[in-house]
């Protein structure tokens, strides 16, 4: 499970990948973690199974590995807890979720 500290590190490690899960609607309301790319949870296994050339020429940076950290966030951490099985279960083994995700993160900024 990631913490609120490793998530605030991430923009300095570009080897981390941050991925928001949840829905469009929810990004614009609210904003995101920096560094993170979002991708809805219903698309998160298409997007875990597309190319590598697909998947830079979508979101301009390269595929995550299966041995990459990938932090996955929510509103609250359900969401991102399915896509770290989901991810686990495509040989994504450093896959981790961010309990409490953006509510956790809004709480700590003050937001």
């Amino acid at each position: 499970m990631a913490t609120y500290e490793e998530v605030k590190e991430v923009p300095n490690h570009p080897e981390v990948y941050l991925i928001d899960v949840r829905n469009k609607d929810e990004v614009t309301n609210t904003g995101s973690i920096p560094a993170s790319i979002h991708i809805p949870l219903p698309e998160l296994e298409n997007v875990l199974t597309m190319s590598e050339g697909d998947f830079l020429t979508t979101f301009k940076r390269d595929k995550p590995s299966t041995d990459s950290v990938i932090i996955f966030s929510c509103m609250s951490g359900r969401r991102a807890q399915i896509a770290t099985d989901l991810a686990h279960n495509h040989g994504f083994k450093k896959a981790k979720s961010y309990h409490g995700s953006w509510s956790d993160w809004a709480s700590k900024l003050g937001l």
